[in-house]
């Protein structure tokens, strides 16, 4: 039976302080005892000799200094993981939040993971199909990668998370694929949307949701990313299944993060967020990845709101130091109707072209990825171009990108919501927007691909 302790000597905010423990240790669960028989949680976040601060799970209302108990349970905290996890929605700790029973645990992990030893990663090849024509014709999508979606506040990331979580497939072979959902900081509608939005698609049946509440605690958001990763090692590394993880949002993390930190009074950092801040993002993100002799694979796609749309905020900031790459969305094209609004010029796979080519998606593709780049950097110049000096003042060739750039817009990139595009149809319906340009202009295709496939959609 762990020890009693009637020791508690002051609490501020999230944050207590009991004096006079033993053998506690740093990141140690422990249980407060109130008067009335309720019990609350609470972890370790600081020893200094025989004083503990430790940090509530739930709200510090109503403990009474003289006789609240405090035990430490001498262990971190843990998720109870087992294959019955698919199909169930969790709260931001790991408790069943659908209704449904308590999971049977087949063993419990530690939230924070073990850290992939960089000499055991296996380098991400593999293409993983999203549905999404911007993405996997444009910035392809590796198995293995990190891959973040920058947007900002009042564009519709929620609902391009769940189409990706609905249509991510892998291609050609009947492999286990797995999705692990985790909302951070969420309001009640959003979480409705999302489990709505599985359920009636069937997708519920492969996903784990793990969902923090906008009024839940903040110390539980900073747990909820870390619950999702767990149950995703567990799912990639010990049932053999390919796990996509999509986290949102991001920025609602950091600023838990933030809040924390600032109730322990520690030195704030860029705009008052923690020092640390780079290495606890890249504690997150860095779980991502293929494990050698292992069959399962973990991809990640963390969605974050740049605060103010300013990519160069501490968030976007980071978190793009640690990815392979960035999605941004466009408030531009949002307003025009464009939906998903992917601005495809400003985002970056770093690994889409070990994910395409020959036997991966078709031959064409590196190529015609490079023309589509190129023919709408030059569109959009040439319409800018038009807003200024007016229409008269462009060459011919020139009317034709900006009419090209507008068709781009309108067939390729907005596809709506609910439309799920394979990888030929995508790179088909590239081909059909080439051919508007004159076959002299593209100048990066082999001959041998113009000659199977321009004109001919």
């Amino acid at each position: 039976m762990p020890k009693e302790y009637r020791t508690i000597q002051e609490v501020a905010g999230p944050l207590m302080m009991v004096q006079g423990v033993e053998g506690v240790a740093y990141d140690e669960l422990g249980e407060i005892e109130l008067a009335n028989g309720e019990t609350r949680r609470c972890r370790v976040l600081e020893i200094n000799g025989s004083d503990a601060l430790v940090q509530l799970f739930e709200s510090s209302t109503g403990i009474n200094l003289s006789n609240s108990k405090v035990r430490f349970l001498g262990r971190s905290m843990e998720l109870g993981v087992s294959g019955d996890m698919l199909g169930r929605v969790f709260d931001g700790m790991g408790r069943p939040a659908d209704g449904g029973p308590e999971i049977l645990p087949e063993k419990r992990l530690d939230i924070n993971g073990l850290p992939m030893n960089p000499a055991a990663r296996n380098y991400p090849n593999e293409f993983i199909q999203t549905g999404v024509s911007a993405i996997d014709g444009l910035n392809t999508l590796v198995r293995g990668q990190k891959l973040p979606i920058f947007s900002a506040s009042g564009l519709p990331h929620a609902n391009l998370a769940a189409q990706i979580a609905r249509q991510a497939k892998v291609r050609g072979k009947d492999e286990k694929f797995a999705v692990v959902f985790a909302a951070m900081g969420i309001t009640f509608e959003e979480s409705n949307f999302f489990v709505d939005s599985f359920r009636e698609t069937g997708a519920i049946d492969r996903t784990v949701l793990f969902v923090n509440l906008a009024n839940d605690p903040a110390v539980e958001r900073i747990a909820t990313p870390r619950m999702a990763l767990t149950a995703a090692e567990y799912l990639a590394f010990e049932k053999d299944m390919h796990v996509l993880v999509i986290l949102t949002d991001i920025t609602n993390y950091a600023d838990a993060l933030r809040e924390v930190s600032a109730a322990r009074k520690e030195v704030p950092g860029r705009r008052g967020y923690p020092g640390y801040m780079y290495t606890d993002l890249a504690n997150i993100y860095e779980r991502a990845g293929r494990q050698r002799g292992k069959e399962g694979s973990i991809t990640m796609i963390p969605i974050l709101t740049m605060p103010e749309d300013d990519k160069t905020h501490p968030i976007p900031d980071l978190t793009g130091y640690i990815t392979e790459g960035q999605i941004i969305l466009s408030r531009e094209l949002y307003r025009k109707g464009i939906n998903p609004p992917i601005d495809v010029l400003p985002s970056l796979s770093r690994l889409k072209d070990k994910g395409i080519g020959e036997g991966k998606t078709r031959a064409d593709h590196s190529n015609t990825l490079n023309q589509l780049f190129a023919a709408y950097a030059r569109g959009k110049d040439a319409k800018e171009l038009m807003t200024i000096l007016g229409e008269a003042a462009l060459s011919d060739i020139d009317l034709i990108y900006a009419k090209f750039a507008d068709e781009f817009e309108k067939e390729y990139v907005s596809q709506g919501f609910n439309t799920d595009r394979d990888i030929e149809e995508t790179l088909n319906i590239g081909w059909k927007l080439l051919s508007i340009l004159p076959r002299s202009e593209l100048k990066r295709i082999d001959d041998k691909y113009l000659d199977m496939y321009y004109g001919k959609f």
